[in-house]
């Protein structure tokens, strides 16, 4: 199964980083950055989240109605014209349902490093949440997808087995932190260059990760 940035680096998403891009008025290359960093964190936050059957149980009920990939369908559609405000609202309902407390604290982290203020990587993720949630309804609907079982596997799917242990250390610690402001100061030391003792290791490995 493709990953979520092998998706993002195909035609379709493509598409939808120059969509938003446009929509949020934001340049496509600090965009795509954005897109790339906070992606695996929001998958990384649902497969969490659907550790319970009652969270893969509401995430299995968002895929088959709501948000079950047609929102893919007509992107040219969605994006002339400005989206609408009805589906930033949907994914600020969805960022603060995934992220919760933690949600400022990542868009902080993700904005010092793609060089945009947290504002504006807000607003990248409100648009683009409803469409990381097509991606899942559409991946659902094409794999027969019916229990949390299966919802889990696709979810790691995406993510990507390979993940090394430092990409997986890094996604927990952005989703850790107790939302008191901390988190900035942690992972920005540690994962952003704040640090140098950890420039080579950790840090290098996650410019690599993020293509930086």
């Amino acid at each position: 199964m493709a990953g979520i940035l092998d998706i993002l680096s195909s035609d379709l998403g493509k598409s939808i980083i120059s969509g938003v891009a446009g929509s949020t008025g934001n340049d496509s290359s600090k965009t795509s950055s954005v897109l790339t960093m906070a992606l695996p964190v929001l998958m990384k936050a649902m497969e969490r989240n659907s550790s319970t059957q009652e969270g893969a149980e509401g995430l299995m009920g968002a895929l088959s109605s709501k948000h079950d990939g047609s929102i893919l369908d007509n992107l040219g559609g969605l994006f002339s014209g400005g989206v609408d405000e009805s589906v930033k609202e949907d994914g600020a309902g969805i960022l603060n349902h995934i992220l919760g407390s933690k949600q400022k604290g990542v868009e902080q982290v993700i904005g010092q490093k793609s060089g945009l203020d947290a504002g504006s990587v807000a607003n990248i993720l409100k648009v683009a949440a409803p469409l990381l949630m097509g991606v899942l309804g559409k991946q659902k609907k094409e794999q027969n997808i019916s229990n949390s079982g299966d919802l889990t596997g696709l979810l790691g799917g995406l993510l990507g087995g390979s993940e090394s242990k430092n990409e997986q250390n890094f996604l927990e610690q952005m989703l850790d932190s107790d939302g008191d402001g901390s988190v900035i100061d942690d992972v920005a030391g540690m994962f952003l260059g704040g640090d140098k003792k950890e420039t080579d290791g950790i840090g290098g490995m996650l410019g690599g990760f993020f293509g930086k």
